[in-house]
């Protein structure tokens, strides 16, 4: 495979092109700091008023309810594209290589002014500067993707970095790209280094032999965290006096299933914990996506975040193609689709200054996961890799004919995702 990084940065490089065959990986090309994809992102997210490291989410859910006013500016005035996907930035907008601030004076006189206060009011500025630097990320993407495909000759590529945790360049990439198959890593930004460290070190290094099945990775569904057992959660629960009960493994998915199809949000936590940044069903906050006010109803009531910012649909493998447009496996959440036109709808008009308004028109069949450009950030959920969330999916598709949930991951804003039961019951 094709190996491609899109990140801020490592120790110098920011991208890098390279090719992975047997057990043996080796780079082609790099491109190095300040010249960073990554941190031009960043750059935008932290004048949009949003921190930078963990608000670029945000920045890339806001795109779609703006317009591309500012691609050609950015293109222009702060980014000189090669073919190749190279690309020098035009450093003097930026503050990030001696100073305390991403951008600076003449970046904010650019696009017409200073940076949105955090927690400001979100303008019409912010709308479009979010969906012109998203648009110009996913030209980049693809630009090296296609000087990839070229160099190293392969039709299946490998995604890491911060960058490729863009899903919706992902999804472009996917769609529009030269590779017939990707495989993006689950903790792509930085925590990934941890799992790139091992296996260089087993692979490259000491030269042990790799076996790939041609089907599945060996990441066991990114499920390498810790577990708890039922027996240790019922002591400490008794321990604290909660109340609890214990379910047979027959009796739960039904149990939770029913639960969700009446109008409850479920906090589930099950078997090893994820790792990276997404919740993939072991430590999730679950919701029937028919519920066309959940989704603020999760944002500013649970989460504790911003009214427009989507939510992901887990949906079962079987069905993923029934519900969106996707002919692929997306087991990390990692690429957005369209829903597919039959289960959509029109929703009329919109007003474009209510964001919690407009999220909340009924879009589709799954209003609560259908972003206001119809697109969903897709989860599929096979009986292999991940059994027990399967079989809640498969309960409440029985139940209702969806075979879909709203899947979130069990924490407020500010937090980090659940571990311990002890974590999971202060969270619910």
């Amino acid at each position: 495979a094709a190996i491609l990084t899109f990140d801020g940065v490592g120790e110098w490089a920011t991208a890098s092109i390279g090719i992975g065959r047997g057990n043996k990986i080796s780079i082609e090309r790099q491109l190095s700091f300040p010249h960073s994809l990554g941190l031009l992102y960043s750059a935008f997210t932290q004048y949009c008023g949003f921190r930078v490291n963990s608000g670029e989410y945000k920045l890339m859910g806001l795109a779609p309810y703006g317009e591309a006013r500012y691609v050609e500016l950015i293109r222009e005035r702060l980014l000189d594209l090669h073919e190749d996907g190279s690309f020098e930035m035009d450093l003097r907008f930026f503050d990030y290589l001696g100073g305390r601030s991403m951008t600076n004076k003449r970046f904010h006189d650019l696009f017409g002014g200073p940076p949105r206060e955090p927690e400001g009011e979100i303008t019409q500025r912010e709308r479009d500067l979010a969906r012109s630097i998203q648009e110009v990320t996913e030209e980049v993407v693809l630009q090296m993707a296609r000087h990839a495909a070229s160099l190293t000759g392969q039709r299946r590529a490998c995604l890491a970095g911060g960058v490729a945790l863009n899903c919706v360049a992902n999804g472009r990439l996917w769609r529009e790209g030269p590779f017939d198959e990707l495989w993006i890593q689950p903790a792509a930004g930085d925590a990934g280094g941890a799992i790139g460290a091992a296996l260089y070190g087993w692979y490259q290094v000491v030269d042990r032999p790799r076996h790939a099945n041609g089907r599945h990775d060996l990441i066991q569904g990114a499920a390498l965290g810790p577990r708890f057992e039922g027996d240790e959660i019922s002591a400490w629960l008794s321990e604290e006096g909660l109340p609890h009960s214990r379910l047979s493994s027959t009796e739960r998915a039904p149990r939770i299933a029913a639960l969700i199809a009446t109008g409850n949000i479920v906090g589930h936590f099950e078997g090893r914990m994820e790792f990276g940044p997404r919740a993939l069903g072991q430590r999730s906050i679950l919701g029937d996506p028919r519920d066309p006010g959940l989704q603020s109803r999760m944002n500013l009531k649970i989460k504790y975040r911003e009214s427009f910012r989507p939510f992901a649909p887990a949906v079962l493998l079987e069905h993923a193609n029934d519900w969106f447009d996707l002919d692929m496996e997306s087991p990390y959440m990692m690429v957005t689709a369209q829903v597919s036109s039959g289960r959509r709808h029109d929703p009329g008009p919109h007003s474009p200054t209510d964001l919690t308004a407009w999220v909340n028109q009924r879009r589709s069949d799954v209003p609560a996961v259908t972003h206001v450009d119809g697109s969903a950030r897709v989860q599929t959920v096979s009986a292999d890799r991940a059994p027990a969330f399967h079989a809640v999916l498969a309960a409440f598709e029985h139940l209702t004919g969806c075979p879909v949930l709203v899947n979130t991951s069990m924490n407020v804003r500010g937090e980090p995702i659940v571990c311990t039961p002890e974590d999971a019951y202060r969270c619910f």
